[in-house]
């Protein structure tokens, strides 16, 4: 199938069930919910070796906040919610309570169980910092905890609602050269920040160096996937056309697959506008990785 005359992969992207949280950040002005959003995200591409993922998911402007100010909604992934609440702790603790005029509030409805008996809520207690200062206030119909910190109280709810979501959804872009490639991707990257409900969590949503999993060092979990490497070409079985000079991988996490198949979408139609883009495919392990198949040309139809 071709798409814009860009040659579209008829494979599928392989993607598997995250423990997903969203936390909404808001700040005095724009600009300082960005620092907050942007610092609480740090260090999280991938699990492999970051504690968690997490990205900034969209903008939320100051009529639809809870306190009237404006925020950026985030998400972090982990695989499993003792992890996830690790990484709330920390990263509401060190990122956010310490930037100016920031706030912290869930930004997922609570869902109950199965049982009917409990709710997916994770407790982030972050009220014992005001060492017995602190007070319990409300703010836009929540309950928070007000912390007396230098420039005011720190507000923040310490509960934060968890669901099941979906990681690891993926197309590649393959172009004439570098330059194309990268454009490409950065328009891809545009179109999905307009999704929302997902993250692209790779640096400024790109992955460079896209990988496989293991290497010929046992120590490794997961090393270069030499079949997308240009330079590599005449010395693997490259699957890379001949006038690709470049790759990139876009890699989406979402709150559920609605959401990662809209983001797959809208990106892959994106880079196709970009002249010198050749091929789009996706990155999968015959179903052995997790049970969610977003096949490329479905997605385009």
């Amino acid at each position: 199938m071709k798409y814009n005359n860009v040659e579209i992969d008829d494979t599928y992207a392989e993607a598997f069930p995250v423990t997903v949280s969203r936390v909404l950040i808001t700040a005095a002005t724009e600009y300082w919910a960005k620092v907050a959003a942007t610092e609480a995200t740090g260090f999280g591409t991938s699990v492999i070796g970051c504690p968690a993922e997490a990205g900034i998911d969209c903008f939320v402007p100051a009529d639809k906040t809870p306190d009237g100010r404006p925020g950026y909604a985030i998400m972090i992934v982990q695989m499993g919610k003792d992890k996830l609440k690790e990484q709330l702790i920390e990263r509401l603790g060190e990122c956010v309570l310490t930037a100016p005029t920031a706030a912290a509030f869930n930004w997922l409805p609570f869902e109950r169980l199965e049982d009917k008996t409990q709710e997916k809520r994770l407790d982030v207690k972050l009220h014992f910092f005001g060492d017995k200062f602190e007070y319990q206030t409300e703010v836009g119909g929540r309950k928070v905890w007000a912390i007396p910190i230098m420039n005011g109280d720190f507000i923040v709810e310490e509960e934060y609602g968890y669901k099941k979501g979906v990681g690891g959804g993926n197309f590649f872009i393959m172009g004439e050269t570098q330059g194309s490639a990268l454009m490409a991707a950065q328009a891809a990257v545009d179109a999905i920040s307009h999704v929302e409900g997902c993250i692209t969590p790779f640096p400024g949503g790109i992955v460079a160096s896209g990988s496989k999993v293991g290497s010929k060092y046992k120590f490794m979990k997961a090393s270069t996937n030499e079949k997308m490497a240009p330079s590599l070409k005449g010395k693997v079985e490259s699957q890379l056309p001949p006038e690709a000079k470049a790759a990139y991988e876009i890699v989406i996490d979402g709150i559920d697959e609605a959401a990662v198949a809209k983001a797959m979408t809208v990106g892959i139609k994106a880079a196709c506008k970009i002249p010198g883009v050749v091929k789009i495919s996706a990155g999968n392990y015959g179903g052995k990785l997790g049970p969610f198949k977003f096949e490329l040309v479905k997605l385009l139809q």
